[in-house]
């Protein structure tokens, strides 16, 4: 496949004709995060014929919110379970191999204040590296205090023993999802954002064999017929299922308990280093992390329960609180509210399977479960992104088992370059340093030479990347840009809300729609620190 090939602008008219034109998919995938536009590549790479439906933009949800890190699941090694550790090291390089531009290992320390924690912890950390054996991204170490501190320039000194040093990968979540999407286009899936899926279609035989769909810029709605229906709407799949056991005069059992992750983020002078700090245990028992990303610092995370299922959640006060408390018990110099660039919160899809599935459960020690609905309806949900691959593979084995899809193709994604590491070129940097250009991979060029390369908008964004996001990335809206097609609002919300203006008059030339610029004013009250918000008000 040449580049021309490869770089298709996204035309919304041809897709939603496409979706139209009364043929019946292979597979229907309701949901644009990471499980679903994983379902959506392999199904294309098998030859399936793929229609995907996400009613806010990709990645809009929980797949943008991450911690940033693909990991092989330290906590996992913890409990003993080694079958889960081995296939996240294994799915760790396949991300690394397969997206090099978009992920990239990264060195964490761990620093210890107890003499019997090095030996404890590195022990641990010693069989990690064996497990991960040639996939293997670097040997742990022991640093005495001064490697410690040359790691952590800004680690609390007061009672430092040393710390242990290993290696994890990191990643861009949202430009890996785009990434992802992008692939699966490039192999005839039709993929499309703000449609959402408002209805479900059944035969007479009460099985499951469409969608109705909905265009979220025009408000039609349209059928569309497929064989097989995916559920991969996150912590949002009840909903869905549901609608689905209604059609039958049943009523299903909600399989999510939605928990929220609280990060902020900081300058990085509050950690000036290309290293990850680690603490294994705060004084709840939480993981706490410190990590470079793009230029600035992440901290996080928390764990709350959360009952309702806003899209666009807000923390609580005592989770911001909490990871600043914390951060200032392992940092000389902590931040405070004032400090904080942007504050993000992610829904995470906590799954117990419902006592009533019986043998249409298959619940995986990989933290994810499918479930296969009396009417044929298959529901994914759970899992973690560095495992998203293997969980599309197993959700299409379970179609394939079902008869919901004809057997053919074996899975084919764990070699399979995504787009922007096509063309073999090296990528030289790291997601620790600013963003720029060479995060898009084999793509670079092909920016450039759109008009506005040298008009610099701000934040390593310019005037071409934003055209390139309107023509081949999906991009309708400035919250996609700033958000999600560059990651300006998770990195410094106030910076993002500056440059709304200028976004929104570039993207209004390319869609020639709304990019609803006010809307995303609003939306980036929604990052800033509570305490902040009162100051700009008074």
């Amino acid at each position: 496949m040449n580049q021309a090939d490869r770089l298709r602008p996204t035309q919304r008219d041809a897709l939603l004709h496409n979706l139209k034109d009364g043929r019946t998919f292979d597979v229907a995938v309701i949901g644009g995060g990471a499980t679903g536009l994983g379902v959506a590549l392999d199904a294309a790479a098998r030859g399936y014929s793929v229609a995907l439906f996400e009613s806010e933009d990709f990645a809009k949800g929980t797949s943008s919110r991450s911690t940033k890190l693909v990991h092989g699941g330290v906590r996992y090694l913890a409990q003993g379970n080694i079958a889960l550790v081995r296939e996240a090291l294994h799915e760790r390089a396949t991300v690394l191999r397969n997206a090099p531009h978009l992920a990239h290992r990264l060195a964490f320390v761990m620093p210890c204040y107890k003499l019997w924690e090095i030996p404890f912890y590195g022990a641990g950390l010693v069989m990690y590296d064996a497990l991960a054996g040639k996939r293997g991204l670097g040997k742990t170490s022991v640093l005495g205090p001064q490697g410690t501190l040359d790691a952590l320039p800004n680690v609390r000194t007061a009672g430092l023993k040393g710390a242990v040093k290993y290696w994890d990968g990191q990643f861009d979540d949202a430009r890996l999802a785009i990434a992802l999407g992008r692939t699966a286009a490039q192999l005839g899936a039709q993929l499309l954002n703000y449609c959402g899926v408002t209805g479900l279609l059944h035969n007479d035989d009460g099985k499951v064999d469409g969608v109705v769909a909905r265009d979220g810029e025009t408000g039609e709605q349209f059928n569309v017929k497929a064989r097989c229906i995916i559920n991969a709407t996150g912590v949002w799949v009840d909903g869905l299922r549901r609608q689905d056991d209604e059609h039958a005069g049943r009523e299903a059992e909600d399989i999510v308990a939605p928990s929220q992750g609280v990060h902020v983020v900081v300058d990085r002078e509050f950690m000036p280093s290309d290293h990850a700090l680690i603490i294994p245990g705060t004084s709840d028992g939480r993981v706490l992390f410190t990590v470079p990303w793009l230029g600035k610092v992440i901290i996080g995370t928390t764990d709350t329960p959360r009952h309702d299922l806003s899209r666009e959640p807000d923390p609580f006060r005592e989770e911001l609180d909490f990871i600043l408390r914390e951060s200032s018990k392992y940092l000389n110099r902590a931040p405070t509210p004032a400090d904080i660039r942007s504050i993000w919160v992610g829904l995470r899809p906590l799954v117990k399977p419902p006592k009533s599935a019986g043998t249409d459960t298959k619940a995986l020690s990989r933290e994810h479960t499918v479930l296969v609905s009396q009417s044929g309806m298959v529901t994914v949900t759970g899992g973690k992104w560095t495992t998203y691959r293997a969980m599309a593979a197993d959700v299409l084995q379970q179609c394939i088992d079902r008869g919901l899809l004809p057997a053919g193709t074996a899975c084919t994604t764990d070699h399979l370059a995504l787009v922007g590491a096509q063309r073999g070129m090296p990528v030289t940097h790291a997601l620790s340093d600013p963003p720029d250009i060479r995060a898009y991979g084999d793509e670079s060029e092909a920016v450039e030479s759109l008009p506005g390369a040298q008009n610099a908008l701000g934040g390593g964004l310019t005037e071409a990347m934003v055209r390139f996001a309107a023509r081949y990335e999906y991009a309708r809206r400035v919250e996609d840009v700033l958000a999600r097609r560059s990651r300006l609002l998770f990195l410094d919300a106030a910076l993002a809300a500056s440059m709304a203006g200028p976004v929104g008059r570039i993207l209004q030339e390319e869609t020639g729609i709304d990019p609803e610029v006010e809307a995303f004013r609003a939306l980036t009250r929604h990052y800033l620190h509570p305490a902040l918000l009162q100051g700009a008000a008074t």
